[in-house]
């Protein structure tokens, strides 16, 4: 095999190899902050109504990227494969960017909750938001590059390791808060006290930790074409979802029978550690910050080489520059993981200049992402309408198109939950993308534009100089 030629390809990827790498992408940074990121904003019952939209909206979405796989076995790269079949390609380029531009500001979350976890130790390390926090986790930044050029089969077997690890020390954490829980203390939690918005701000004020904490339930659609079987596909993001979601609804509960919610909001993050300290001493701190670091590494692999495959086969199918399509005999995209690597770097001196790095980028990541599900969600709704797929297998499409009509409508919540803050900023991510465009279209002496293309080039564009505008008046901040 040459070094960019991936076409004949072994696929490697077991079922239980792709379950492990949708748990290993989801259970990361954001698993570990959501006790004071819910306390924040609700109590147990805004929870329990969010966690309920967000588990079936989510379960609506893994239930999309299964039919996909299974309707449309020939899309590989999941997300924007998708975009790009039911809406164009311009629009898929801009699926191909936002995945990967969210998986690369996502990273960036966990290196800053690393050092901030750091930080209750060494106070020079700040939140995670100090200029010596920012040289560190940039030196870890390339070492993981480098690991990730040892290989894709390299990469998932230390992922599966590491998945397997990270569970324990969570799982360990929900069992000692339910030992320790104080019904009093939950009874007092239900609704969280004086100081909150009405019910259905409080849930809406959750919807993009939600979404952030589910990043991954795609995960195998991404790696479709290195399964061994396609039916694994969807197995493996039902599978990866349903386990976490319990996962993470238990740790969220638990917490509001432990600490007054006013407290829990209050907690530095990681806020899991401050909850298990309360509970069962200083030890219950150290568990959960060193199971943190091994969670946020092993889901930073997973994320980085999540991104870096987009680019890829973007490049490979004329939607990204063609440098981005090269690949060594280890099936290494280079070129990708270097550009993937880079913007995580620029990023993290960005995040200099934020009030509170952790979660502007949390929430930053959650709102880059809408746009490639949202356009995922109704493409499948669009094949479902239109029969497309179902000729030899029709059985199944009422079903399937109610998901897809459910998954759409879901969202689309999810942007009018984010609100103008993080639409604009994500226009401003969005919009000096088409650069990249361009240069593929000379590349293949096409026209820049179509008229079609435009038209989304205009909204983009106006979106970006509008937040800009937005940004330098004070209007909404970092």
């Amino acid at each position: 095999m040459s070094a960019t030629d991936t076409t004949t390809r072994t696929p490697v990827l077991t079922f239980w190899t792709m379950t492990g790498m949708v748990v290993g992408s989801m259970v990361g940074a954001g698993v570990f902050s959501l006790p004071r990121r819910f306390a924040t904003e609700t109590g147990i019952l805004g929870a329990l109504i969010a966690w309920t939209i967000a588990g079936l909206g989510m379960l609506m979405l893994a239930f999309v990227f299964q039919q996909l796989a299974i309707r449309k076995p020939d899309l590989d790269a999941g997300v924007y494969a998708y975009a790009k079949a039911g809406f164009g390609e311009y629009l898929g380029f801009f699926s191909a960017f936002g995945y990967w531009a969210s998986a690369c500001v996502g990273n960036v979350t966990y290196w800053v909750l690393i050092m901030s976890t750091l930080g209750a130790i060494l106070p020079i390390l700040g939140n995670g938001d100090t200029i010596l926090a920012v040289g560190a986790s940039s030196v870890f930044v390339w070492l993981f590059h480098l690991l990730l050029l040892r290989g894709v089969r390299e990469a998932a077997a230390i992922n599966r390791i590491v998945t397997i690890a990270k569970l324990v020390p969570i799982l360990v954490f929900v069992l000692l808060a339910v030992f320790a829980l104080d019904t009093g203390v939950l009874a007092d939690n239900w609704t969280g006290g004086a100081g909150y918005d009405t019910l259905f701000d409080q849930v809406r004020g959750t919807m993009l930790i939600t979404v952030f904490v589910f990043l991954g339930v795609e995960g195998a659609s991404v790696y479709s074409r290195h399964a061994i079987r396609r039916e694994h596909v969807g197995r493996a993001t039902i599978l990866g979802f349903v386990s976490v979601f319990c996962v993470f609804a238990s740790v969220t509960i638990v917490s509001y029978g432990i600490l007054p919610a006013s407290e829990i909001a209050e907690l530095r993050q990681p806020s899991m550690a401050g909850v298990l300290e309360a509970a069962v001493g200083e030890w219950g701190q150290v568990l959960v910050s060193v199971g943190l670091i091994v969670s946020v590494l092993g889901a930073y692999l997973a994320w980085t080489l999540m991104a870096a495959e987009v680019l890829v086969v973007a490049a490979k199918d004329g939607d990204m520059p063609r440098f981005l399509a090269a690949s060594d005999a280890k099936d290494v995209p280079i070129a990708s993981l270097v550009m993937t690597s880079a913007l995580i770097q620029l990023v993290l001196v960005v995040s200099l200049l934020s009030e509170d790095a952790f979660n502007f980028a949390l929430d930053l990541t959650s709102a880059l992402t809408l746009i490639p599900f949202l356009l995922a969600a109704a493409y499948a709704l669009k094949i479902a309408v239109n029969g497309d797929g179902y000729a030899e297998h029709p059985r199944g499409r009422r079903r399937e198109l109610g998901v897809a009509i459910l998954a759409t409508i879901y969202t689309t919540f999810l942007l009018f939950a984010a609100g103008p803050r993080f639409v604009l900023v994500s226009f401003i991510v969005y919009a000096p993308a088409t650069i990249l465009f361009v240069m593929c279209r000379r590349e293949q002496g096409r026209t820049w534009f179509s008229p079609r293309e435009l038209v989304i080039l205009a909204v983009s564009v106006t979106g970006a100089i509008t937040g800009v505008v937005a940004l330098a008046a004070g209007w909404i901040s970092i």
